[in-house]
């Protein structure tokens, strides 16, 4: 099989080695299939909340002889998955309150041995305010460019931290983005969103001013 696309293959390179996975609303099987095959996993559950896109991973498994050692289950994000199962959770492509939904409602959650490998395709700000006021910390951040649109991909773990309450980390996190420029594009999405939103609240447009500053003085 083929390497997953770039924004999966950004989740794969987050992964330990030697980990068992759970790839949460897995859809086609893609990644946990690649990171067995691979040698990566010993091995993956590929669950999904939906049994159509699960009955699609079901297809990859087979197709690529790994029945053995992924195994397609139905479950509503993390329920039907227990922690002595699993070492890194991946929860990619759904919102970012969706993922933080997912997290909270899961019994291991606070196991800080498990490794959280979270790549939300919108509000990543909720995310990261979530993980900051939870007591999660994120141990790694990187961002992709897929098909014209960049992500970002965090790898958090619980660790009892103190809540981080500079209103600017939700939408910096650990990114660099003076020093990279795909961190600087994926924060530079964060400042347009909210110069619009400042049409309808002014404090919004403060918010973007910080965020330029803390991105660059001279990105202009």
């Amino acid at each position: 099989m083929t390497a997953p696309d770039k924004r999966l293959s950004l989740c794969a390179e987050f992964v330990r080695p030697g980990a068992r996975l759970a790839d949460i609303g897995t859809d086609h099987a893609y990644l946990p299939v690649w990171l067995c095959q691979n040698g990566i996993c010993p091995s993956a559950i590929a669950a999904d909340i939906n049994p159509e896109p699960l009955s699609r991973g079901a297809a990859t498994i087979a197709a690529a002889g790994m029945e053995g050692r992924v195994t397609a289950r139905l479950s509503d994000g993390l329920a039907a998955v227990s922690g002595d199962e699993v070492d890194d959770i991946v929860i990619a492509g759904m919102g970012g309150e969706l993922i933080t939904r997912i997290i909270g409602a899961c019994a291991f959650a606070r196991d800080p041995d498990k490794r959280w490998i979270l790549q939300p395709m919108t509000k990543s700000e909720a995310l990261i305010r979530w993980l900051s006021e939870n007591g999660y910390g994120i141990l790694r951040q990187d961002c992709c460019v897929a098909a014209g649109k960049c992500y970002t991909v965090i790898c958090a773990a619980y660790m009892n931290k103190p809540n981080n309450s500079d209103e600017l980390y939700p939408y910096l996190g650990e990114l660099s983005p003076r020093n990279n420029k795909t961190h600087l594009r994926f924060v530079e999405g964060h400042i347009d969103r909210l110069s619009k939103m400042a049409r309808g609240d002014a404090r919004f447009a403060v918010l973007a001013e910080r965020l330029k500053e803390a991105c660059c003085d001279d990105r202009r």
